[in-house]
């Protein structure tokens, strides 16, 4: 199929073949028609399948035929995104621009962390689509620059995350402001008791759900890896395995906000052009570390889970988990960075003694055995994690003994699957870890599922700052 089938109108046709999308994801040829006519919608997808552009593209064609049934007021908001986190606005407010670039919609972002005269100038002269984080949108209604009570369409997106970071509150106090009578898009990446409760109170009964891309799956093109480290070894673990220059751009995980301040410190030490972002950033320094790591001027971003949510990035080579989550779903979609669009990526996990639950964890949840690496530095948690529980080498009796700093030019050890080359596994059998992009047509929505399967493999393009942030 393609977006020609999908009874689009011209103007965002000719806004998608700009950009080179022919070819629809999975999710985006299910919701796009259901969405068009006027159905409530429960998306359940996670970020890489194309959801963006699944409400983005009918809620553009919506907007456009009603006005011209209606003549209803350029000056007022008609659709409402709500969305956990600053940079995931930013990415939403970018795509209703490419795809709505031929029609004469007006839309604006607002969210916190920046001054608001901008965002409340922009309110002024008149919106009709308004994307929004919680706690912005709240603070701007209390203020009176908005008005919720001509919504049309309203968009609940990643409501998982939206608990998770404590916003089910301020989406409880949105709710009454706006209009009953509306037409709601709800998406989340999983359905967690609290979510499918709220799911249930602002959709309607017997909601269209499509659903894609299970959260247990992985890309096929990313290659893993797992190193057993000591922790007062991970930092020289990382320097060691950045001494490789075929790692070109890495995106390195920790799961504190101190920790990836601590990681960044390390490696300027060292020399190696990093930057951090996390919640206790200022707006302006997390996007010009984003852009200073799209432009390549830094080869390393370190960050935590929220911040880099929906985080991506063109030709990202690895993803480093230097602290692995002790949530095994959250090692799917930090991989997910990874791999996209038909390229091959490489994705490494640093596992110390406390963390080897969590790596079990991830292996019964994504049904395979992460290939254990060798590097330089012996350790305690020597023994790989078998999805059965049982351990195919016995730890070391009493602590191991720390070996010499390896030299600069990655000496003293196996160095780490390269980009072009073979990663390791077991039995020596090697899986290409980097490839030429593929060539196939690209979806819209520049997103990819992480197994594959929902992006059908496609290549896209993205444009803008992406992302989520803390």
């Amino acid at each position: 199929m393609s977006f020609d089938e999908l009874n689009l109108i011209d103007p965002i046709l000719r806004a998608l073949h700009e950009e080179g999308y022919t070819i629809p994801t999975p999710i985006q040829q299910q919701a796009i028609p259901q969405v068009l006519e006027g159905h409530d919608l429960l998306g359940v997808a996670q970020t890489g399948t194309g959801k963006t552009a699944a409400f983005t593209v009918p809620i553009l064609q919506i907007l456009t035929q009603t006005a011209k049934v209606a003549h209803v007021s350029h000056s007022r908001i008609r659709c409402l995104v709500l969305t956990p986190t600053r940079e995931l606005a930013i990415q939403i407010g970018e795509s209703f621009g490419a795809y709505g670039r031929h029609l004469p919609l007006r839309h604006t972002v607002i969210f916190g962390g920046v001054g608001q005269l901008p965002q409340t100038n922009a309110l002024r002269r008149g919106v009709e689509v308004l994307i929004a984080t919680p706690g912005r949108l709240l603070d701007l209604m209390n203020q009176g620059f908005v008005d919720l009570r001509h919504v049309e369409v309203f968009v609940l997106d990643e409501a998982d995350r939206m608990l998770d970071m404590g916003f089910i509150n301020d989406i409880k106090r949105v709710l009454p402001k706006l209009p009953t009578a509306r037409q709601t898009l709800f998406f989340s990446a999983t359905m967690p008791g609290p979510i499918q409760e709220l799911a249930s109170t602002i959709l309607k009964p017997n909601p269209v759900k499509v659903a894609v891309t299970p959260v247990s799956s992985t890309a096929d093109t990313v290659s893993q890896a797992v190193y057993m480290v000591d922790k007062h070894d991970k930092a020289d673990l990382l320097e060691h395995l950045l001494a490789d220059k075929n790692i070109r751009r890495v995106l390195v995980f920790t799961r504190t906000k101190h920790g990836a301040d601590k990681v960044v410190k390390t490696l300027v030490k060292a020399d190696i052009a990093a930057e951090a972002i996390h919640g206790n950033k200022s707006q302006n320094h997390r996007q010009r570390a984003l852009s200073n790591f799209k432009a390549g001027s830094i080869r390393v971003l370190v960050a935590t889970d929220i911040a880099a949510r929906g985080i991506d990035v063109d030709e990202l080579t690895h993803v480093i988990n230097y602290e692995i989550p002790n949530e095994p779903e959250t090692y799917v979609h930090r991989i997910g960075r990874t791999g996209r669009a038909g390229a091959n990526g490489i994705a490494l996990s640093f596992c110390e003694d406390e963390e080897r639950a969590y790596l079990q964890d991830i292996q019964k949840l994504i049904r395979r055995q992460i290939d254990v690496a060798t590097h330089p530095y012996r350790s305690t948690a020597i023994a790989p994690v078998l999805l059965n529980g049982r351990e195919s080498i016995q730890r070391p009796k009493g602590p191991a003994g720390r070996p010499a700093r390896p030299s600069r030019d990655g000496g003293g050890g196996a160095r780490p699957p390269r980009a072009g080359a073979e990663s390791a596994s077991r039995g020596g059998q090697g899986r290409p870890a980097a490839g030429p992009r593929s060539s196939s047509p690209r979806p819209a929505g520049g997103e990819r599922t992480s197994s594959g399967s929902s992006a059908g493999g496609q290549n896209r393009r993205r444009y803008g700052s992406g992302g989520s942030g803390h």
